[in-house]
């Protein structure tokens, strides 16, 4: 089961530059089945209840935004997960684009 989070109406700012989604030896991740290279998004939602950073994951061509600028999330996909007695929730999405008609300085 798939579990998607709902998007619309939260303002979704990159606050920090895609980056390669790296191994623990430093190699960067590529999606199992595709070979797509994996990247890394850190951004910042806001919504009626306050904000929260989270880092997205994209496969493919790295994401053209930049920090502080407003994007559209493409399905976004929450991924619970547990390991060694840690856990969280990891952030999959199968693109992120500027939003259309917006700007960051508001």
């Amino acid at each position: 089961m798939k579990l998607y989070v709902d998007t619309q109406g939260k303002q979704v700012t990159v606050s920090r530059d895609p980056e390669p989604k790296n191994d623990q030896n430093g190699n960067q991740r590529s999606e199992k089945g595709t070979g797509r290279l994996m990247w890394s998004t850190q951004v910042f939602v806001l919504d009626e209840t306050g904000g929260e950073v989270i880092t997205i994951t994209t496969a493919g061509e790295k994401p053209s935004v930049k920090v502080g600028q407003l994007i559209a999330v493409e399905q976004l996909e929450a991924i619970p997960w547990a390991t060694n007695g840690r856990n969280g929730v990891a952030f999959r999405a199968i693109s992120l684009k500027p939003a259309a008609g917006t700007s960051a300085a508001k």
